[in-house]
């Protein structure tokens, strides 16, 4: 099946939102670790999100171009191409672009769904994150509204943070913050839909922040308050209405509890971020091969080796699998198995 239309994303959504469960939104950064999400997704009968980060753009253009947006539209080639294989729902999103990699990154990717558009293609993308959790809300929100004003007019829904994630990733470090700037407060929320609603007919989603952190941390290094989420969308539907609830996402997802992630689904949390837990499960699968198989990689004391063990296929194949399986943990755990709109 083709990725999802601007309907029939928002239908997913929605879906998710009204029945309490979540997509998993997978970094990827090769044809090899798309192909593993695709997988997953289709043998959890769920339909699913796939993401590209700007580093991760970056690296699928190869080291002699390094361009993370040619990367990128690469990338989504290759997602489009691949997902009409499968009878699932697909949507391409691109992950953290801070604010001064707008331009450089956001609308170039922006303007190539624009062109395609044009020619009466469908889009490219179905949703961006725009990141400026780094600014004051009001210059954050500023940005958000100019993007989403764009975005809106060539079907793209805008996923924006309030509030930051700590941890680091992707390059991006945000260790040693205050404390209170890992939880977006309620009248933070009220605040970012009063602003985005204005532009009409636009479809965002909202990264707030309760104590979640990237990378994977040991149990109790980390200190969720998912209650934040509860009382920042009480505050919302209070002032606004209930259709002002939000499509909310969950960043830093990598090591929480079960119960954690059950409680942010009652919520209105519809995707979670994936990307430290599915890199280990990509790469576990290799070390053990090259453990076990050392003497058919290596050259060894004048020796040839064994072409077949150090085919890169032989280990990407198991890598490939690995991360697959995770991923299809991660549609168990948001609950999203068995629940795709494809018909």
């Amino acid at each position: 099946m083709p990725v999802a239309d601007y309907k029939t994303y928002c239908k997913m959504l929605e879906n998710a939102l009204q029945n309490h469960f979540a997509y998993p939104g997978v970094n990827t950064t090769s044809m090899v670790t798309a192909n593993a999400a695709l997988q997953a997704f289709a043998e959890k009968n769920s339909d699913g999100i796939i993401q590209v980060s700007t580093g991760g753009g970056e690296f699928a253009s190869g080291l002699g171009v390094k361009n993370s947006v040619i990367g990128t539209i690469s990338m989504a080639d290759h997602i489009r191409r691949m997902a009409e294989n499968y009878n699932v729902y697909i949507a391409i999103h691109t992950d953290h672009c801070s604010p001064k990699k707008v331009d450089s990154f956001l609308i170039p990717l922006i303007m190539e769904t624009e062109k395609r558009r044009s020619k009466g293609l469908p889009n490219l993308f179905n949703s961006h994150m725009f990141d400026g959790s780094e600014l004051p809300l009001k210059e954050n929100m500023d940005m958000a509204v100019r993007l989403l004003e764009r975005c809106s007019k060539c079907g793209i829904v805008l996923e924006v943070e309030a509030g930051v994630v700590g941890g680091e990733e992707d390059g991006i470090n945000t260790e040693g913050i205050p404390a209170e700037k890992l939880y977006t407060t309620p009248e933070d929320m009220v605040e970012v839909h009063r602003r985005l609603s204005a532009v009409k007919g636009a479809r965002y989603m909202f990264a707030a922040t309760f104590g979640n952190v990237h990378g994977v941390y040991k149990p109790g290094n980390v200190k969720l308050k998912p209650e934040i989420l509860r009382k920042g969308q009480e505050a919302v539907v209070k002032e606004f209405g209930d259709a002002a609830r939000f499509f909310l996402v969950f960043h830093g997802g990598s090591g929480s509890s079960k119960e954690e992630i059950k409680e942010t689904l009652q919520y209105g949390a519809v995707k979670m971020n994936i990307d430290t837990d599915t890199q280990y499960a990509f790469t576990r699968p290799i070390f053990d091969y090259m453990a076990k198989n050392y003497d058919g990689v290596l050259k060894i004391d004048g020796d040839i080796g064994n072409k077949k063990t150090y085919d890169p296929r032989s280990y990407l194949k198991l890598a490939e699998r690995g991360m697959t399986e995770r991923l299809m943990q991660a549609c168990d755990d948001l609950e999203s198995s068995g629940k795709t709109l494809f018909r």
